[in-house]
């Protein structure tokens, strides 16, 4: 791939929607020319307007002056179908989580864009690969996460396929640097870094609900420790209902045991706070989190309705489960190589999703505990709870060896 243009100069956003927007913002903010394309032009209508409106918010607050605004707003341009983004250095693709939709999209990009291009992603957990393998040119495909809103979020996931060319992977870090972001290398795998991890902490926070705890109760504890918002306060923040309709397209995940509190707020219409209440309620116009105790009767509901005892937990349990679960999985993650290593792990937790600073991030505050205890506790866990508390074996091996997760490199310690 020594065709690559470095630096990128034209970029093609194919989507929008929220996600899209904020790419665009983002792209357009760091010089690059865009070309924006829905398959509903009012859509990207509405997106110029909306990021009229973000840079004119700029300009009154004094972080940009009128002509960088006009600059920003002059280097974005509607297209008019896949043809009009020939020319284009790096697409990025921005439709809704559909792998057969992505590949199809990927398919026709393939013949049209010119050798060189850089084929990308904008998926937050499928499988790049299997994006990749439609085209013509796996080694320029990649996964570019970002996260919502995307022209504000520091975080980029930048996920390398099997195939991908280090000048591809390059040009996508350097890029993220271009739109000031914490860019991090992930490999390919479902979640990725971040939301593979999220994926077992949230498991346990829907867990201590059936079992005893309530949302806010459960919130209360990790906002406590210092995360910029709980799990449930989280959910209400991005929409109860983006998981649920997920697991509705692919036909599978409905009947988890862990996920039926949400199932009954969506069937509801609580799909959080752009519906004025999910597992908190809100005010008209307000972001205030107010406590709902119906959310409590439909938890105590649902525990009773499969089977659960409920019983007091208290704060330590949650903190206890929600954290090492983020561990343990971080530690597969090492182990896998999925990240380089454990620092990596814990920008992706610092940038995108709320983990208290001062701590370090998981893996850092991991090593504080000592990671021979952090095995203690989870064979503990394993005891009590069941398999799934297995530690990683990469965790068995530091704590035999006196070693922390800072000290493994590409997998090893």
């Amino acid at each position: 791939m020594n065709n690559i243009v470095s630096p990128l100069r034209c970029a093609a956003v194919i989507g929008a929607g929220t996600m899209g927007r904020g790419i665009v913002i983002s792209l357009a903010n760091a010089g690059l020319r865009v070309l924006w394309l829905d398959n509903n032009p009012q859509m990207v209508e509405a997106g110029l307007e909306m990021a009229e409106q973000t840079w004119a918010q700029n300009v009154a607050k004094g972080r940009i002056d009128a002509a960088e605004a006009a600059a920003r707003r002059a280097r974005v341009e509607a297209a008019d179908g896949y043809p009009a983004l020939a020319e284009a250095d790096l697409v990025i693709e921005a439709v809704y989580e559909n792998l057969a939709l992505k590949q199809q999209i990927f398919r026709e990009l393939d013949g049209l864009i010119k050798p060189g291009a850089i084929l990308a992603s904008n998926t937050s957990a499928l499988d790049i690969d299997a994006i990749a393998a439609v085209t013509s040119r796996p080694e320029a495909v990649l996964g570019l996460h970002f996260f919502s809103p995307a022209h504000i979020m520091k975080l980029l996931e930048i996920v390398r396929g099997a195939k991908a060319a280090p000048a591809v992977l390059e040009a996508a870090q350097e890029l993220g640097v271009r739109m000031g972001k914490v860019a991090v290398v992930a490999g390919n795998c479902h979640g990725f870094i971040g939301n593979r991890m999220l994926h077992t902490y949230v498991r346990e926070a829907r867990m201590l609900l059936l079992e005893g705890a309530w949302a806010h109760q459960v919130d209360a504890a990790l906002q406590g420790f210092g995360f910029a918002m709980g799990p449930f306060r989280m959910y209400d923040v991005v929409g109860i209902d983006l998981e649920w309709r997920a697991r509705e397209l692919a036909g599978q995940g409905q009947d988890d045991v862990a996920v039926q509190v949400d199932n009954r707020l969506c069937e509801q219409g609580r799909f959080g706070q752009k519906s004025g209440k999910g597992y908190y309620l809100y005010a008209p116009g307000s972001r205030q989190a107010e406590h709902d105790p119906e959310v409590d009767a439909l938890v105590l509901a649902e525990s009773e309705r499969l089977g659960f005892v409920r019983r007091e937990i208290g704060r330590e349990e949650i903190l206890e489960r929600c954290l090492l679960a983020l561990v343990n999985e971080g530690a597969k993650i090492l182990e896998e190589q999925i990240a380089a290593n454990s620092h990596d792990i814990d920008l992706v937790y610092l940038n995108g999703y709320g983990f208290p600073a001062e701590r370090g991030g998981p893996m850092a505050w991991a090593d504080g505990e000592g990671v021979g205890a952090i095995r203690q506790r989870l064979l503990h866990l394993r005891e009590r709870l069941g398999s799934h508390w297995q530690p990683a074996e990469l965790i068995d091996r530091l704590a035999a060896a006196g070693k922390r997760f800072a000290d493994v490199q590409e997998g090893r310690a």
